[in-house]
């Protein structure tokens, strides 16, 4: 059924067949998503990451589509009951729900009611009750009463009867089409709290009796019902009304309305009632939860996206700093390859107050080191210690900085760092670690599982394994996206590169510690395990600066060489030359190399990667400064207007830190003049802002921001109509829907 497939999946992301059906080979062969993308342009028309990916997963989809119908074809025939017709719906079903449906009759089951009545002989009364022919059903009944198979009235027999009839409805095709049908248009989020949990679950407030129609529940929303039910504070259920779903299968099954027709109701009842409306709301649960976890994914897959591809400082001396009150302020000096040089501790902050003392370390250091950057965690005592570090009159020229540090303690503790600082203690590696974000928010910060860092929506609730493979496709991404330098990169930054992994990362580290730096991209095949494979896919993204060949430091690929190569000796000159004379390559006519496999998008690609050859994608370094006298939450006055850097976003909004230990939310009704209903649309991870303080909750620690003109409402602004039972807008209510820690220092 591949040319199908194809055929669907070029349907499904409006794309060509010829290209789906490149991107699947290429696959097939074992290249990799960012390869492809960069590498292989011609034969797949160009298309992105995004829509690679999103044919790949289709396709396996697709593919366990398949993968279930043979299992189930077999089983039923090794039953033998397949039908050619029967088989032809089961090629024909497009969606596992379809195909589990035709399987339900056939799939062997425990001991149910209906298996019962049958082995009590009761199933030919059934099959003419359910024919609905007759009025006369209690003396049908009567002749299957039997003592030996208990069955002793004729109750008993109907009661056996309609147990049969219920499994019938049940497993009809049909049926479970419409119901299941009615419960996505029509199904309820019904949550209650659970009697006597109200103190214990107050965060659940607001959804101690809520109700909202499951095609208009956000995900987040969604995501913080069903934490509050497995954390048996909520009752939940996801159902349409009963009386709907009843009415519809009457519709389906009733024909006549005579005695046997009644027994078909009272047992379309049961059906519904006791099997059919657990099923299905198994499955809207089952669904809900997953499009809720596919929307949560994507905010927390795009947050990391700009955290990993935030500005980097570059290669400068930094002094990284872990901030602290009692237990002193934490200094590392790291040179410019991010190597650890000194470290030492200071008290300038309460309750030492060792200020003086203080200065004259962080100034010797500075002048010991060369430092040129500092770098100040964002925790406990973040304010205090930027405050004391900015008074000691260094050098206008120093970039002095607040970075984030989360996640920072979890890579201190982790055995990458016990591997890289064996003899320094978990303080030590964490400021280092601090230091090296400035330097390389990406090659530090793919040392941690990405779920540490902080910047998603409900990420311990969604599918663990769906986030964990949508996160590595997006380190996967920006990693090479960036690339890689092939002699100082970190076996973890390695382990990312298109066609490498954990082992050929390890390896690569072991030859170059035992051989000394890579001259060039060739003697990547001299490494353990490292084949021709390997080295197609991830030759590309390595660089390495100050080699043998100049293109090696580039993103242009060893299988291009030879058309760079046949470019300068077209113009007689040698390579180098035309990496630097950008008059020489306005000569060059492209159209003369394309060739049967290499077209113009990448002879485009090699044009603008000679002309800035391993170009970093990344924005330049901003330092960030916050407001003076503004550390705490009691500073904070309604009507401020303060600089802040957003920390995280998700669908209801965006969190600012403000240098007040506890991050704000900007709603998203408060993100712009004009309503948007995504925040990425407005801000983007890391972003500097001016946000105004709207509202200040100190007793529960919460602040509303707003990133509007006018966020008093002097001004007529649009805003989107409010759903019935959406929250209204104040801080209270805005918070509480928020569970988790978001933004919590």
């Amino acid at each position: 059924m591949s040319q199908a497939h194809h055929n669907k999946v070029a349907n499904e992301l409006n794309i060509k067949q010829q290209q789906v059906v490149a991107v699947v080979q290429l696959l097939d062969e074992g290249a990799t998503v960012p390869f492809i993308a960069r590498y292989r342009k011609e034969r797949t028309g160009s298309l992105d990451e995004v829509a690679l990916i999103g044919v790949r997963d289709r396709i396996q989809q697709l593919r366990d589509l398949d993968s279930r119908r043979q299992a189930i074809l077999k089983s039923i025939k090794e039953q033998e009951k397949l039908t050619a017709e029967l088989e032809e719906k089961i090629n024909a079903a497009e969606t596992m729900s379809a195909l589990e449906d035709l399987y339900l009759p056939y799939k062997p089951k425990r001991k149910t009611r209906a298996t019962v009545a049958r082995e009590k002989g009761l199933e030919p009364l059934a099959d003419v009750i359910f024919e609905q022919n007759t009025d006369d059903v209690e003396s049908l009944a009567s002749a299957y009463i039997s003592k030996d198979k208990d069955v002793p009235d004729i109750e008993s027999a109907l009661q056996g009867a309609r147990d049969i009839i219920a499994e019938m409805i049940n497993e009809d095709q049909e049926v479970r089409k419409k119901i299941r049908g009615l419960f996505e248009k029509e199904a309820m989020v019904v949550s209650k709290v659970i009697k006597g949990k109200e103190e214990e679950g107050a965060k659940y407030k607001d959804y101690f009796d809520w109700s909202e129609k499951l095609t208009n529940i956000p995900s987040h929303r969604l995501l913080a019902i069903r934490r509050g039910e497995r954390e048996m504070i909520l009752s939940v259920d996801i159902l349409p009304e009963e009386s709907m779903a009843i009415h519809m299968i009457e519709r389906q099954v009733i024909d006549q309305a005579n005695a046997a027709g009644e027994q078909v109701k009272i047992a379309l009842k049961d059906a519904y009632k006791r099997l059919l409306k657990p099923s299905m709301e198994t499955e809207a649960r089952l669904g809900s939860k997953r499009s809720a976890d596919t929307e949560a994914i994507t905010v927390f897959a795009e947050n990391l996206k700009q955290l990993l591809l935030a500005a980097p400082l570059g290669q400068k001396n930094v002094m990284g700093v872990d901030p602290g009150f009692r237990t002193g302020c934490k200094i590392v000096c790291l040179n410019r390859q991010g190597k650890l040089l000194d470290h030492t501790a200071i008290y300038p902050n309460e309750p030492q107050k060792q200020i003086a003392q203080a200065g004259q370390v962080i100034k010797a250091l500075v002048k010991q080191n060369g430092i040129e950057a500092i770098a100040i965690g964002n925790g406990t005592a973040s304010r205090e210690t930027e405050q004391f570090i900015r008074g000691l009159g260094l050098p206008a020229s120093m970039v002095i900085a607040v970075v984030s540090e989360s996640g920072a303690s979890i890579y201190s503790a982790s055995e990458v760092a016990r591997a890289e600082f064996p003899d320094h203690d978990v303080t030590v590696r964490g400021a280092v670690s601090i230091g090296r974000r400035m330097m390389d928010p990406l090659a530090e910060l793919v040392k941690l599982d990405p779920k540490s860092i902080g910047v998603g929506q409900y990420q311990h609730d969604v599918d663990q394994t769906a986030l964990k493979n949508a996160l590595d496709d997006t380190v996967m991404g920006c990693v090479n996206a960036v690339g890689v330098e092939l002699n100082t990169a970190s076996k973890e930054l390695l382990t990312y590169v298109s066609g490498l992994g954990p082992v050929l990362a390890e390896n690569i580290v072991k030859y170059r510690n035992e051989n000394g730096p890579f001259k060039d991209r060739a003697s990547l095949k001299n490494v353990q395990r490292l084949g021709d494979k390997a080295f197609e896919q991830a030759a590309g993204f390595l660089r390495v600066r100050d080699g043998s060949n100049r293109l090696d430091a580039s993103a242009v690929h060893p299988e291009s060489y030879t058309i760079v190569k046949a470019m300068a000796g077209d113009l007689d000159c040698t390579v180098e030359q035309l990496m630097k004379d950008k008059e020489l390559r306005d000569r060059i006519n492209l159209k003369k190399y394309v060739t049967d496999t290499v077209g113009m998008p990448t002879l485009r690609d090699i044009m603008e990667e000679l002309d800035k050859p391993g170009r970093d994608p990344r924005d330049q370094f901003e330092a960030f400064q916050f407001q003076d006298g503004v550390q705490e939450m009691s500073d904070l006055k309604i009507g401020m207007q303060l600089p802040g850097i957003v920390t995280n976003i998700t669908k209801f909004g965006a969190f600012v830190d403000i240098g007040v230990h506890q991050d704000g939310l900007v709603h998203v009704s408060q993100l712009a003049d004009k309503y948007v209903s995504d925040p990425a649309q407005v801000v983007k991870l890391q972003q500097h802002v001016k946000v105004t303080v709207t509202e200040v909750d100190l007793s529960r620690k919460r602040i509303a921001l707003s990133m509007k003109a006018d966020p008093f409402g002097k001004t007529k602004t649009q805003r989107k109509p409010k759903e019935r039972n959406e929250p209204s807008g104040d801080l209270q209510s805005k918070l509480s829907m928020l569970k988790g820690k978001f933004g919590n220092r």
